[in-house]
Formats: structure tokens, C-alpha cells, sequence
């Protein structure tokens, strides 16, 4: 059985609302720009002869993380988790659409603090070049963090 089916065969109504941040476009529906959609988390089993069975001979369990955005007609996106079965599904879902940060933090360190700038040619050059561009990285996600703290300073 695939993906789609096992989600589809528990229905929407299975599903819970998360709202996993609050983003920037916030509209008279949406004051406080809530991005959300509707989750649903299930416990299934993956097949596939490579999975490491247990001593028992039981493939082991995962959750199957879906999303079902409000409008759509079916799930459209799915992730894995291995995370333990307690995790709850806000965490799950805070933790699948962490993407767009990874991605963009990115796309800063590349192109906007250079870490494709370096043409050098020796290992230790590159090593340094890196270095300083993630020290660069780690102080604008800092301030970013925290720009009164230290624009007070």
C-alpha cells in the first residue's frame, strides 16, 4: 500500500490543524500571518528488504507525517520520522517545515557571505575561507536572534 492510500484510507478528519510559525504577510483573515495546515501523524512499518529487521524479525516503526493543506482534495506532502513515539505532532510538524530555514541560511552564507567566492588553491585556505564564513553565519543568526540585546550594547 502506498502513501497516499494509507493517508487517504484515514481520512482528512483524522487530521489537526498545526500552526507551525507566524510568517510576514499578515491580511484581515489572518492577522497574525499563522501558517498552518491540517497534519495527520500515522504509525506504520516500512517495507524494504535493505531495513535492518529487529531480533524478533519485525521491521522497525516510524511515523508517517502528512500534510493536508485546507482545499485540497488530497495529502500533498509526506515525511518519515524516526523521532520517538512521544514526539508531539506540533514537534513533528515544526520540524518537517524547518526546510525553508535550512534553505535559506543557505542561500545567505552562499551568496550573500561568499562561501562560493573562494578560489584558492590549497586545503588550508579553503578550510580558513569556511571557517570564517560560518563565524559570519553564526553572528547574523545571532543578531538576528537578538538585535536589541546588542544594539544596546
Amino acid at each position: 500500500m502506498d502513501l497516499k492510500t494509507l493517508v487517504m484510507n484515514a481520512g482528512r478528519s483524522a487530521g489537526k490543524f498545526v500552526v507551525w510559525r507566524h510568517g510576514t504577510r499578515k491580511t484581515p483573515g489572518n492577522p497574525t500571518a499563522s501558517m498552518r495546515s491540517r497534519f495527520l501523524a500515522l504509525r506504520i512499518r516500512p517495507a524494504n528488504r535493505n531495513i535492518p529487521r529487529a531480533a524478533d524479525g519485525t521491521l522497525p516503526e516510524c511515523r508517517l507525517l502528512a500534510e493536508w493543506p485546507p482545499g485540497a482534495a488530497e495529502p500533498t506532502d509526506y515525511w518519515l520520522s524516526t523521532l520517538p513515539a512521544d514526539t508531539r505532532l506540533r514537534d513533528l510538524v515544526r520540524l518537517a517545515k524547518i526546510r525553508w530555514r535550512i534553505e535559506h541560511d543557505y542561500r545567505e552564507l552562499k551568496h550573500g557571505l561568499g562561501l562560493d567566492h573562494f578560489e584558492g588553491r590549497s586545503w588550508i585556505g579553503w578550510h580558513r575561507h569556511v571557517t570564517l564564513a560560518a563565524v559570519a553565519q553564526a553572528i547574523c543568526t545571532q543578531l538576528r536572534r537578538t538585535p536589541k540585546v546588542l544594539a544596546q550594547a
